[in-house]
């Protein structure tokens, strides 16, 4: 908690020093234009966040093509109301999260920074609130993929931490772009890259702020697929279905197992000796809180197998 607040505390030192305003000039990405057309995204248009469900499955699409899906306050809410209304919803399975218009995402607005340091408001307990970039913070009791594209640099990687399997296109770059701008990553990626991938290769990001093309993502463990140009939605919106169709009670509860040895069990033996928990109904919390308190169902193995042939 330190150490965030910490991190907390050093945005609102860029947001005032006289270097927020060369965020602007520093532009880190190639300098790309869209048409009326595409930035409207053809559906949807004047919204920053467009869902679509496809049976079982919803796809959530950051819609900011002009700003190459960069995420500014409304967005980030937008997000974060999409993925919780995904993951309360009995009808829906998988989510898919992707951006409009060939980029993933570019990070947190820097424009709206520069302009607007009041626009983001931080918490300085992390426990509570959402992230700047809307659901990084949250912790999903369904599959969530992220099909990416372009750009996933900065916020926008620790968007694609979030997710439980990144399909990435062969041409997509990812990389912590923000630490040449001297701003932290608050929203999850000090805590998931290190988990992905190993604290020697997180670093090597984090420290040099280089990017990493698909293929070295892949073999870092980054990437779970790469796809070629232009089909990460549609490879993605397979794996989906392919999960989908599943029995989803006893996918859920080995995928809330695992997430729980990975991120709050200290030790082998508490894991393998505390109750196991069962997603029911929205178990949503904050990724940075103390080990899970909500009521926990053990699963025997009779349990467990009587669940899949319920399921």
């Amino acid at each position: 908690m330190k150490h965030v607040r910490l991190l907390t505390a050093a945005v609102y030192a860029v947001c005032k020093t006289k270097t927020s305003g060369q965020l602007l000039k520093a532009n880190w990405l190639p300098t790309k234009s869209y048409s009326a057309a595409a930035t409207s995204g053809g559906t949807g248009a004047g919204q920053t966040v467009v869902s679509e469900k496809r049976g079982s499955v919803v796809t959530v699409a950051i819609n900011r093509p002009d700003m190459r899906n960069a995420v500014n306050q409304e967005t980030g809410m937008r997000l974060l109301e999409e993925l919780k209304a995904f993951d309360s919803d009995p009808d829906l399975n998988v989510a898919i999260l992707h951006g409009k218009g060939g980029n993933f995402c570019a990070g947190y607005d820097l424009k709206e920074l520069a302009n607007h340091p009041a626009s983001l408001k931080l918490e300085q307990d992390v426990t509570k609130g959402p992230g700047p970039m809307g659901p990084s913070r949250l912790q999903l009791s369904k599959p969530l993929i992220a099909a990416v594209s372009g750009f996933a640099v900065a916020g926008g990687l620790e968007l694609a931490l979030l997710a439980d399997m990144r399909v990435v296109e062969e041409s997509a770059i990812m990389g912590v772009f923000c630490r040449r701008f001297g701003v932290p990553l608050i929203d999850g990626g000090t805590v998931r890259l290190p988990r992905l991938i190993g604290l020697s290769r997180a670093l090597d990001l984090i420290l040099t702020g280089r990017p990493i093309g698909a293929e070295e993502a892949l073999a870092f463990g980054l990437a779970n697929r790469v796809v070629p140009h232009g089909q990460a939605l549609q490879a993605a919106l397979e794996l989906a279905e392919q999960i989908s169709s599943f029995p989803q009670q006893c996918l859920r509860a080995d995928r809330a197992s695992a997430m729980y040895s990975c991120y709050d069990a200290p030790s082998f033996t508490q894991w393998s000796t505390t109750e196991s928990f069962l997603c029911s109904g929205v178990t949503i919390r904050s990724l940075s809180s103390t080990p899970h308190k909500s009521p926990r169902v053990r699963l025997s193995l009779q349990q467990g197998f009587a669940s899949t042939r319920s399921a």
